[in-house]
């Protein structure tokens, strides 16, 4: 069952009645933002329903005209299959931290590990050895500065980064695209990574969590700045994230045992995630204003 784009309308156009509406009903829908306009996919199925009932609550249904019915099968939430094909660069992102994961054994295979993380390194003895960065950007190994985003130490580091990355990344690629999406995680992998070697040292570390920081800060600051349902995070999402980044900076989380955490990287790529959400929610303000 593939999505089709049932409407295409402007940037001024308040699509929140209508969308808590899609919710209500239980109608399985998506909102981007393309070429300067909404654009509301759904599955093709049911694609002239949905035409037929904007048509008939543009601004969505504040007085519950409409009863809740059971929805029909050809109306059911998409199944895992078919939400892979809709969010691809995010499905590829998680892709590519599962294999290196089994590749490095989650970070137990320091000679492939080796290859992968910000500062490469040998083994001397019972101690590390790192290369200087710049010997290894001479040496053309300029992936050194993203790929630490895909290696984890444990399942439990990967399954989490990768829960968070799979809500937020297709938050982002459903709104703003692909191609989007990957810059943006190359970008907030690139800023924290530099973060965390600044402040920390040579050491090794990796993990989406960086990114996962400019993802949230990114969709964060964007919301507040031009308003789109597919941005609306819960707020117990926000505070939580920001809870744990706080307790992660006061050291308790490395006390109590769960080891050393990159909090350059966490501050690093909610900072970048800020300041791209600010800049994407201007912008996108700046053409809703100009469609008016």
């Amino acid at each position: 069952m593939s999505a089709v784009a049932v409407l295409r309308l402007p940037l001024s156009t308040d699509l929140s009645g209508f969308v808590s509406l899609l919710k209500r009903l239980q109608v399985p829908h998506r909102v981007s933002e393309e070429a300067g306009e909404q654009v509301v996919w759904a599955p093709d199925s049911i694609a002239d329903d949905v035409r037929s009932l904007y048509q008939r609550f543009p601004q969505g249904d504040p007085e519950h005209q409409l009863p809740i019915v059971e929805r029909p099968q050809a109306m059911a939430r998409p199944g895992f299959v078919q939400q892979l094909r809709d969010s691809p660069a995010t499905a590829a992102i998680l892709l590519l931290c599962i294999i290196v994961a089994v590749v490095t054994q989650l970070g137990e295979n320091l000679s492939t590990l080796s290859g992968l993380t910000f500062l490469d390194f040998s083994i001397r003895g019972q101690y590390i050895q790192f290369t200087p960065l710049s010997d290894s950007l001479a040496a053309g190994q300029w992936w050194r500065l993203f790929t630490p985003m895909l290696i984890h130490f444990g399942f439990l580091h990967i399954a989490m980064n990768g829960l968070w990355y799979w809500e937020l990344g297709r938050r982002i690629e459903m709104r703003q695209g692909s191609i989007n999406l990957i810059g943006l995680s190359l970008l907030f992998s690139l800023v924290s990574n530099f973060a965390q070697y600044l402040f920390g040292g040579p050491s090794l570390f990796g993990g989406l969590s960086g990114v996962l920081y400019g993802l949230l800060g990114h969709v964060w600051i964007y919301q507040l700045m031009a308003p789109n349902p597919l941005y609306r995070l819960p707020r117990g999402v926000l505070v939580m994230m920001l809870v744990w980044l706080a307790v992660c900076l006061s050291g308790l989380v490395s006390l109590i045992g769960f080891g050393q955490i990159a909090n350059a990287a966490h501050v690093g790529g909610l900072l970048i995630g800020c300041l791209t959400g600010l800049l994407g929610g201007l912008w996108a303000r700046r053409k809703q204003t100009h469609a008016l």
